[in-house]
């Protein structure tokens, strides 16, 4: 792995990824925006999958966004560097999104959404973990405390039953967001040495590969009434994939991640728009506090932006 990593002295540490504020402003809105992508994606794949295996929809996600990951990349001039990659990170990345959807697809078959939801919001508390240890990144307090008053901004929204905490699709869950969090910062590792072409288009890729070997024993002819609703996977996929990458590529994983929370607020809005169903009292309770603890990081980021430390 280390084989195509930048040089470093073994006799001294790496001096850590230590993003400036505005830098991780633009970070922070980058990842709302892979949020709200991400979340018209999952309205998507919640109609396809009503139909097909939920891998076999995984898939067509990656195949059908490969043509448009590969203009981007023509369109950028980095098609000669997509070779010139660090491949170890890369096909790690890879397996661990694979793994992700593999995992996640059997969590939601033992548990409720709600349930399997509020387990895998966990991701965002292991990516800060992981930032100080494996990136070197320095959290403030002000950090540690959004990301605490996010945690529990989804138990008021989602009263998961405690009972499914110790399930095997707990575990599963679990062990999903665990391969998300390590992605995220192989991802942010990356960014270090390759471009954010490069990142898309192996993401994409791997992720069609993988995900197609495993729906290919249960594969289902795609009906012609679906092909725009896979159209429309390819275009969010995507574009919230682009929005992921940039996001921790301009700021600190432990600054953006909270901001994956705001997938509730996402949820709700699509929810009334879509189904017309209305929230309950607890989920507005929760948004409100989830949304509450991102403003409050943003409020901290512009007073460093102002104010350096």
């Amino acid at each position: 792995m280390a084989e195509n990593a930048p040089s470093q002295s073994s006799a001294s540490p790496a001096p850590p990824i230590q993003a400036a504020p505005s830098s991780n402003l633009r970070g922070i809105i980058a990842m709302v925006a892979a949020v709200g992508f991400f979340s018209l994606m999952d309205a998507l794949l919640k109609t396809l999958s009503a139909h097909y295996p939920a891998m076999q929809v995984a898939a067509l996600r990656g195949w059908a966004a490969l043509p448009l990951v590969a203009l981007y990349a023509l369109w950028r001039g980095e098609v000669p560097r997509l070779l010139k990659v660090r491949w170890p990170l890369h096909l790690l990345r890879g397996g661990l999104n694979v793994a992700m959807l593999a995992l996640f697809a059997f969590a939601i078959r033992e548990l409720a959404l709600a349930e399997a939801y509020t387990l895998f919001f966990i991701a965002p508390l292991l990516i800060t973990a992981l930032s100080t240890v494996v990136l070197r990144e320095k959290v403030r307090p002000a950090h540690w405390v959004a990301i605490v008053l996010g945690m529990v901004g989804v138990l008021v929204a989602l009263r998961p039953n405690q009972e499914a905490f110790f399930t095997l699709g707990a575990l599963a869950v679990l062990a999903a967001a665990t391969c998300y969090a390590v992605s995220a910062i192989t991802g942010r590792m990356l960014t270090r040495t390759d471009s954010s072409a490069s990142l898309v288009f192996w993401t994409t890729t791997l992720l069609a590969l993988g995900a197609g070997a495993l729906a290919w024993p249960q594969w289902l002819g795609v009906a012609q009434a679906h092909w725009p609703l896979v159209a429309g996977l390819a275009v969010t996929g995507f574009a919230g994939q682009l929005a992921i990458t940039e996001a921790f590529r301009h700021g600190q994983a432990s600054v953006v991640a909270p901001f994956e929370y705001t997938a509730l607020a996402w949820g709700m809005g699509l929810d009334w728009v879509l189904w017309q169903t209305v929230p309950g009292y607890s989920t507005l309770l929760g948004g409100a506090i989830i949304i509450g603890s991102g403003l409050y990081l943003v409020r901290q980021e512009r007073t460093q932006a102002v104010v350096p430390p």
